[in-house]
């Protein structure tokens, strides 16, 4: 039998998973299968492939099916298609970690409670982790849970980078800056030197994460310094549904002159914005690239403004640029986005290679660019399964016995 490690990533409506054999420091080729129950509370469609991308499973399965009936199915299916498998963790991707959580850690009951109170600050996400966890704890409750947090990698930024100007008592109860998609951060940062090289990728890097959500993150030495979301996850680039930065009148306005209450607010601003509401079309940026129409003209405008607005502040809290990283959705696959911002970035010595950047690179600048830039894949689940299975090493590892003499017991 083989050690494998479960990553689930759920959400409102669906349940990803993937299953990579349990190592010190597993890779892409470790992985085993990955796949998808979309349609939960509705009829759900179920997906997987194998580590080469080869359908090995697909079914509908009943109206109405749960977190917790997709896990129930997911465990037999796992078992009757790799029998030579035994899962020995499970870790979940969780967004909000808030300033307890700076490192992956072993869920118990004190950590639910905690990630239960976090709720607030990650609406449209925290809910759902949550469902997963309980749903499994329920389930298979010998299985060890890691959870894995959006927020640590960006523990290391300064305190200044992280703070608000409000009343300190308000920070002290945890109002301040967090910053998301650390995970995929982080291993944007642990591949780094295989591209850059070791010196490059220890400078002043900007990495753009372009995605539904999105966002950029300034990193130095490979570790963050500053980052475009804050508090939430609503803050920063304009996004497929969510509005991004905001004067916080607005907020005001819409409550005190339109008298909406602040669910139809948060409605708005998570679900109603963005890319969809300012085209009114679509949150894709697919159908909005291949369209005629003015207003997803507008919507891509704006993306496009709004990131290089951010890389020019970013750039000034590292002190300067040497490589630019696009990656997630958007970032690895809109070579007319990519050039967009390449070009608005001229001034700061970025040098488009046009045919390098519609083959999708991975390095998309000229030899003698000053600032160098990229197309890298992200991988968050991998992410977490080297987490989970540090976690789990950790924990099974056996105390080494005191040598007699040495004074302790």
């Amino acid at each position: 039998m083989k050690d494998a490690i479960l990553v689930l990533n759920a959400g409102s409506s669906s349940i990803k998973f993937s299953v990579f054999l349990a190592q010190e420091r597993p890779s892409r080729q470790d992985l085993v299968c990955s796949g998808e129950y979309e349609g939960l509370g509705q009829r759900v469609h179920f997906t997987a492939n194998d580590g080469a991308r080869v359908s090995v499973g697909e079914e509908y399965l009943a109206e109405g099916t749960t977190h917790e009936d997709a896990l129930a199915a997911l465990f037999p299916w796992l078992e009757h298609s790799f029998r030579d498998l035994r899962l020995v963790a499970a870790g979940h991707r969780v967004v909000h970690g808030g300033s307890r959580f700076t490192t992956p850690v072993r869920i118990d009951a004190a950590v639910t409670a905690e990630l239960r109170r976090l709720i607030p600050l990650a609406p449209l996400h925290q809910p759902h982790h949550l469902a997963a966890i309980d749903a499994l704890s329920k389930l298979y409750p010998a299985l060890p849970q890691i959870a894995c947090f959006d927020t640590a990698f960006h523990h290391t930024q300064p305190e200044v980078a992280a703070a608000f100007a409000l009343p300190r008592r308000l920070a002290k109860e945890g109002i301040r800056r967090y910053g998301f998609h650390g995970l995929s951060y982080e291993y944007i940062a642990s591949i780094l030197p295989e591209f850059l090289g070791p010196a490059a990728a220890s400078g002043r890097v900007i990495v753009a994460h372009l995605g539904s959500g999105a966002s950029m993150c300034a990193m130095h030495g490979g570790k963050s310094i500053a980052t475009t979301m804050s508090f939430t996850a609503l803050d920063g680039l304009p996004m497929s549904r969510r509005c991004g930065n905001l004067d916080p009148g607005v907020v005001l306005y819409l409550i005190q002159e339109k008298g909406m209450a602040a669910a139809e607010v948060s409605d708005l601003l998570y679900r109603a914005s963005g890319l969809f509401g300012v085209s009114g079309i679509s949150d894709d940026m697919r159908t909005l690239l291949a369209s005629d129409d003015p207003a997803a003209k507008d919507a891509i405008n704006l993306f496009v403004y709004r990131i290089a607005r951010e890389l020019g502040s970013l750039a000034a809290a590292l002190g300067g640029i040497d490589a630019l990283v696009f990656t997630a959705g958007i970032g690895e696959h809109a070579p007319e986005v990519r050039r967009r911002v390449c070009e608005d970035a001229a001034w700061i010595g970025v040098d488009l290679d046009e045919r390098a950047n519609a083959n999708g690179g991975p390095r998309i600048t000229r030899a003698d660019s000053r600032v160098s830039a990229w197309v890298i894949p992200t991988d968050e689940d991998l992410m977490i399964a080297r987490h989970a299975w540090t976690v789990v090493e950790k924990d099974t590892r056996p105390v080494p016995r005191a040598r007699s003499g040495d004074g302790t017991a």
